[in-house]
């Protein structure tokens, strides 16, 4: 199951988190975000359990992508323990997304 962000819940669901969060910013009108967006779903399924994966409109606005210093997207950030662990920006094949989500569980 992926959840989605915004600025009310960012706190509760990626911050607070007892597990690590895969968080993905994109926006509907960004050609990589669309071809990250099947990868994404895939870990969700493959990760149920051990790592809980996150969307972020970016088009919704807020001050979330601003506070993270999103200027490029599709960005994926690896949050554990409140704090950023690996980013990733651009599109990327999916195995170099697992390596680093293996590193930070």
């Amino acid at each position: 199951m992926i959840v989605e962000l915004s600025d009310e819940n960012f706190e509760e669901e990626v911050t607070n988190s007892a597990s690590p969060v895969l968080v993905d910013f994109w926006a509907s009108w960004c050609s990589p975000c669309k071809l990250v967006a099947p990868i994404v779903e895939e870990i969700a399924h493959e990760y149920e359990g051990r790592l809980k994966v996150c969307k972020f409109d970016v088009e919704e606005g807020g001050n979330t992508p601003s506070k993270y210093g999103i200027m490029s997207i599709p960005a994926l950030f690896i949050f554990k323990g409140g704090e950023v662990r690996e980013q990733i920006v651009g599109y990327v094949p999916k195995q170099h997304i697992i390596e680093k989500i293996e590193k930070v569980l």
